[in-house]
């Protein structure tokens, strides 16, 4: 059984995220989405938020399982049987970055490799990070994030 890990904070998942997740369904046998739980880093949603958020946009694809992981991703890898790392490159800058972390999970184990899928055009610009700071102004960010999380993205906010 070929086992992906696409891992990633998902804070909160946006349309490109939903893009890498259904194309990347289909070219492995089971896809685990990990959502990374960084504790350096305050997020808007929680980490059972984000998983429960990401279960209900990615539903209707039934070889997806989406868990929560600490620590490295490499020993996350090993507890799931995955020798497969999945990551959406949006740019150049994402190549640069997602190639060092390819380097070193490697090297930290040499039979995980590192698969990287090019976001879908409409979707290169998208980030997290532009969808919060759009959404705390009151923009519109219907098409940038499923339809399913509009709601929840706005109440948060607002309780923020």
């Amino acid at each position: 059984m070929r086992i992906g890990v696409y891992p990633g904070s998902f804070d909160p998942i946006t349309k490109g995220h939903l893009d890498i997740i259904e194309r990347g369904a289909k070219v492995f046998d089971k896809l685990i989405v990990g959502v990374l739980v960084n504790v350096e880093k305050k997020g808007l949603f929680d980490y059972s938020e984000r998983v429960e958020m990401i279960k209900r946009v990615a539903k209707h694809i039934p070889n997806v399982e989406v868990k929560c992981f600490e620590g490295l991703l490499i020993d996350f890898m090993k507890h799931e049987n995955a020798r497969v790392i999945l990551k959406g490159l949006r740019a150049v800058a994402d190549f640069e970055y997602e190639f060092q972390m390819a380097l070193m999970n490697n090297k930290l184990d040499p039979e995980v490799e590192t698969v990287f899928m090019m976001t879908s055009g409409k979707y290169s610009y998208l980030s997290s990070t532009a969808v919060k700071q759009v959404a705390k102004f009151g923009g519109c960010i219907e098409g940038l994030v499923p339809d399913e999380i509009i709601k929840d993205i706005f109440l948060k906010i607002k309780r923020e």
